[in-house]
């Protein structure tokens, strides 16, 4: 697993506080309310996980752990999902309850959950897992504890994919200024995050590179330092995306996986 770090001002900030103080600015720069739903289900995540979903049973509880703005407890809340929104910010929950007072969204650290054992039929969890610096595996192991057997998990972590790879063999590692800098998260490679959930005990069921038009802005704008902002960036990146390979370029990876009967 790959380390990335970045530069914040408060370097000293716990946990909490940093994630509380990140999601709250993003609900400033939508002006404090949770963007549309309904253009997530074109997304690389539920093309993927849609059928899947599609076998749990009609009364299946589902949880997003670290939900965030909240975008797909509502999504799936509309196309009849029973599903729950936790996340560690408690003024994101808090919003989030004051405009849709009649979805469950609860304030709970992911890797210490008040659920009792065997909640749910299935869970996803989208670029969260790889945030905290222990590593993975008390997410994984809370997850295995709250779901029931059988029970879905779909969590997508960053890809250290083979781009990021050969440019990291040869380039200069950078040096990092720790007095200005915190840890941000983990990027896995295909083998380390299948090493990691079968850790805490699950089988993974398939894997998926995801979000390659993301991974090639990210080249273009690293490698040949184009603009995210220009025009031609943004359309060469629609164009050359279904070109590359997932596993070479995608920033996300997303793993299937079951909790054995």
């Amino acid at each position: 697993m790959r380390k990335d770090y970045i530069l914040v001002d408060e370097p000293s900030q716990v946990e909490i506080q940093f994630v509380e103080n990140y999601w709250t600015s993003v609900w400033e720069r939508q002006g404090n309310t949770t963007i549309s739903a309904d253009w997530l289900v074109k997304k690389d995540e539920y093309r993927v996980i849609a059928p899947h979903l599609a076998s749990l049973p009609d009364d299946a509880k589902i949880l997003d752990g670290g939900c965030g703005l909240g975008e797909w407890v509502l999504a799936l809340t509309r196309k009849g999902f029973n599903v729950v929104g936790a996340d560690l910010s408690s003024r994101t929950i808090l919003k989030l309850q004051e405009q849709f007072p009649d979805l469950p969204f609860v304030e709970c650290d992911i890797r210490r959950m008040e659920f009792v054992d065997g909640s749910f039929d299935a869970y996803f969890s989208w670029g969260v897992f790889e945030h905290f610096e222990s590593g993975p595996q008390d997410c994984l192991s809370e997850a295995w504890r709250i779901l029931k057997p059988g029970g879905l998990l779909f969590i997508s972590v960053p890809l250290d994919n083979l781009r990021q790879a050969v440019i990291g063999s040869l380039s200069k590692p950078k040096s990092i200024e720790a007095h200005k800098s915190r840890f941000y998260q983990y990027r896995f490679t295909r083998s380390e995050l299948v090493r990691e959930i079968n850790l805490a005990g699950f089988e993974v069921l398939s894997t998926h590179p995801i979000h390659k038009r993301q991974g090639v802005l990210r080249s273009l704008h690293h490698e040949f330092g184009f603009s995210y902002d220009w025009l031609i960036t943004k359309a060469l990146s629609v164009l050359l995306a279904p070109l590359v390979p997932g596993w070479m370029i995608a920033h996300m990876v997303l793993a299937v996986a079951r909790k054995p009967s």
